[in-house]
C-alpha cells in the first residue's frame, strides 16, 4: 500500500493489535515522507521515501522479507502486486509460511486471476 497518514494509522491498528509490522510503499512517487517518519519514530521499520530510483524500491520492498528476529512474513498486504511477484518469483521458499494476502488494485486482481488460473498462487487471496 501506499506509504500515507492513512497508512499510518492502519499500521498503528494493527500493532496495537499485536502484530509485527515492516512497510516498503507500492510506488516510487506516493510515499508521504511525514507519515513515514512518523511511523519509523515509533520504532515500526519504514523502507520508503517518496523519489525512490527503481532500484531502491526493489531494495525496500525486500527488506520487508524478514524480520529481525530473522523469522519471515507471514501475510502480505499488497496493492499492486509486486511484493506478491517478488516473492512467488524470487523467494518461493517464504510461501509456506504466509497464511495469505490482501491486494487493493483491479491491476493486482488481474494477476492474481491469472497466477491462479496458471496454478502459480500458493496463498489465499482477498481483494
Amino acid at each position: 500500500l501506499h506509504m500515507t497518514v492513512q497508512t499510518a494509522v492502519l499500521i498503528e491498528t494493527l500493532v496495537e493489535l499485536g502484530a509485527e509490522v515492516q512497510w516498503s510503499s507500492c510506488n516510487i512517487f506516493s510515499t508521504q515522507d511525514h507519515a513515514a517518519a512518523a511511523i519509523a519514530k515509533q520504532g515500526i521499520p519504514v523502507y520508503a521515501w517518496k523519489g525512490e530510483t527503481e532500484e531502491e524500491y526493489e531494495w525496500c520492498i525486500l527488506q520487508t522479507l524478514r524480520f529481525n528476529d530473522d523469522q519471515y512474513l507471514n501475510m502480505i498486504l499488497d496493492d499492486g502486486g509486486d511484493l506478491t511477484n517478488i516473492v512467488h518469483e524470487k523467494f518461493p521458499q517464504y510461501l509456506s509460511g504466509i497464511y495469505g494476502l490482501s491486494e487493493e488494485t483491479t491491476t493486482g486482481v488481474h494477476n492474481l486471476s491469472k497466477m491462479f488460473a496458471a496454478g502459480k498462487l500458493k496463498v489465499p487471496a482477498i481483494n
